[in-house]
């Protein structure tokens, strides 16, 4: 009875958030409290939904305080000499722009929002590309690459989400990893690189004669104007070299601050959330003198923090309802007894093939709240280790986040003016290579175990 209302429970979470019936956070919370009367819970879920809680806590923290740092850091300008950069160093070479679209939405991408990533990468390089006459379809394609890989930092979404319904340290997790997606990020890059020799050649053959002073026609059609201008209006002030939160005196102080919180974040000498914590607070302190900015600034990025935190802490419910009453146990054990014994200590690799699907075609809320508990349950019985198959699951986000069920992918696309078939027919076997590389190297530098 448990496995059938396990698995039943699992269904009809997995069905409302996908069809758009229900939020993720109502789900988390209204499906398992039904599912978990019907076991027999009664009053204990209460119980059981704190102790699961207990453990979200310090992942809760992580997220809300990552999140505002790197707002912060929007707000002040540390990635707009960034931007002029690239814009200056690209010049009209078609090979660096790419190269330099890549550079920027992964650096972007330490914000851990995917659409803030897409709005300021477009706004930035979109006119560029018009005014050359390239691709915008490889604008999308190089800047979701870089973004789906950069998705697994700690507060990106995927791996607090891993980490959330195993009840791991995201550290533990995310660590490990580095070298997976540091080679990932080279084959990205890779990939931009010949985008890039592919748009030289292909301009080369259409302008013949401007190509010699890369001096190509400027003439703009109008879609390609009202993409532009889409882009910018989206970014609203995010990009405005007059907002009132630039802090250019500030910059070198901002950038030593940052770089030190990625070295705190590689070396695992803090917990992670106390070193956001002390980031956020030297950053406002700093930049933002004054109690009343201070508060504006916290109240700007509390919108995006109480979504991602919300989540976290409705996901107690559902953990809380599969592991306090015996589903997860009943589940896993039903799955041992089918699975061949021969296949048992394979599960992380078999974990990681099918996050590359899956995750393509149902949300990251299903997969890791949903399937990622019992598959880790049941490896659990072939003496396989928690933290290993959640980093197996986090090898196919370079894959998922090209999916039309990524609210992000849509933005990046309407912003530039592509028709998503025409990104999905360059982007996704390259996506699809980017998650076997990370899977393979997680594999090679014992990330990720399989027997």
């Amino acid at each position: 009875m448990l496995v059938l209302l396990g698995f039943l429970m699992i269904g009809v979470f997995m069905a409302l958030i996908m069809t758009k019936r229900m939020t993720p956070i109502l789900a988390l919370i209204i499906v398992p409290t039904v599912f978990g009367l019907f076991a027999g819970a009664g009053l204990g879920l209460g119980d059981m939904v704190m102790k699961a809680m207990k453990s979200m806590t310090s992942t809760a923290a992580l997220l809300m305080f990552a999140i505002m740092y790197f707002g912060l850091m929007i707000d002040v300008g540390l990635f707009d000499r960034l931007v002029r950069l690239i814009q200056r160093v690209s010049g009209n070479d078609p090979v660096k722009i790419v190269l330099g679209t890549a550079a920027l939405a992964a650096a972007v991408s330490l914000d851990g929002d995917g659409s803030t990533t897409f709005i300021l990468t477009t706004a930035a390089l979109l006119p560029i590309y018009r005014k050359l006459h390239m691709s915008p379809v490889v604008l999308t394609v190089v800047a979701g690459m870089a973004n789906a890989t950069m998705n697994i930092i700690p507060w990106g979404g995927p791996t607090a989400r891993a980490a959330t319904a195993l009840h791991l340290n995201v550290t533990d997790v995310f660590v490990p990893l580095v070298p997976a997606m540091a080679v990932t990020m080279v084959c990205v890059f890779a990939f931009a690189w010949h985008l890039g020799l592919l748009e030289r050649r292909r301009l080369k053959a259409a302008f013949p004669d401007a190509w010699k002073g890369l001096n190509l026609v400027e003439s703009r059609l109008p879609a390609a104007e009202a993409a532009d201008e889409r882009a910018a209006g989206m970014a609203d002030g995010a990009l405005d070299p007059n907002r009132s939160t630039l802090r250019p005196k500030l910059f070198w102080f901002n950038l030593l601050l940052t770089l030190a919180i990625m070295v705190l974040l590689v070396l695992d000498v803090m917990p992670l959330p106390v070193v956001f914590m002390i980031g956020v607070a030297l950053a406002i302190i700093v930049n933002f003198p004054h109690p009343k900015d201070q508060l504006d600034r916290v109240t700007e990025h509390g919108r995006s923090i109480v979504a991602v935190v919300g989540m976290v802490m409705a996901a107690a419910v559902l953990t809380g309802v599969l592991s306090g009453t015996g589903m997860v146990d009943a589940m896993a054990h039903w799955l041992v007894d089918v699975i061949p014994d021969q296949w048992g200590s394979h599960l992380p690799l078999i974990t990681g093939l099918l996050s590359i699907p899956l995750t393509f075609l149902m949300s990251n809320d299903a997969f890791y709240f949903g399937i990622l508990p019992i598959l880790a349950q049941t490896a659990s019985q072939f003496g396989v280790d928690p933290a290993s198959m959640a980093r197996a699951s986090l090898t196919g986000q370079p894959f998922h986040l090209q999916s039309p069920l990524v609210p992000a992918i849509l933005l990046l696309v309407s912003l530039a003016g592509v028709e998503l078939g025409d990104h999905h027919r360059k982007v996704l076997w390259r996506s699809l290579v980017l998650s076997l590389v990370m899977l393979g190297v997680a594999l090679l530098t014992g990330a990720v175990v399989s027997g």
